[in-house]
């Protein structure tokens, strides 16, 4: 089963609202009001270091995940691709196409000039951890996060 990954168009957004809900942290932290994810993704979109991506199986959408490219000046001015909101349809994980979407992830780091690839996993996502050291990641910095 082959996903094929494109930049998300704002017809998407209503599915990958749907992925953002499709776990146990997400049904309780997303909304089902699209209007408050519109203005978002419109500025996401004209951000050219930001992208939304869909990842389809029959003009199905069954995986999303955002990509940020990151500018910094340590490490040699090093240039990171961050992986975010990374979701697959609960009803197709453990499929290859979590693979399928790092992969993709990795491609699109190497194109823009990143030498590193990061993301962050939620501590009660208890099969992430596996997932992703088994995909070349290794546990390299705690993350903090302070609510404004």
């Amino acid at each position: 089963m082959n996903a094929i990954f494109r930049d998300a168009l704002s017809p998407d957004l209503e599915n990958i609202i749907k992925l953002l809900k499709d776990d146990e942290i997400g049904v309780k932290r997303e909304t089902s009001e699209l209007g408050v994810y519109q203005k978002t993704f419109a500025s996401m979109s004209d951000d050219p270091k930001t992208h939304c991506i869909v990842g389809e199986i029959k003009n199905r959408v069954v995986a999303y995940y955002q990509f940020n490219v990151i500018d910094g000046l340590s490490h040699n001015a090093l240039r990171r691709g961050q992986i975010e909101d990374v979701r697959v349809a609960s009803d197709l994980r453990s499929q290859g196409i979590g693979r399928m979407l790092i992969l993709d992830a990795e491609q699109r780091a190497l194109d823009t000039g990143c030498r590193v690839l990061q993301l962050v996993a939620h501590t009660a996502r208890d099969r992430t951890r596996h997932f992703y050291e088994a995909n070349g990641f290794t546990v390299s910095h705690n993350g903090f996060k302070r609510s404004l």
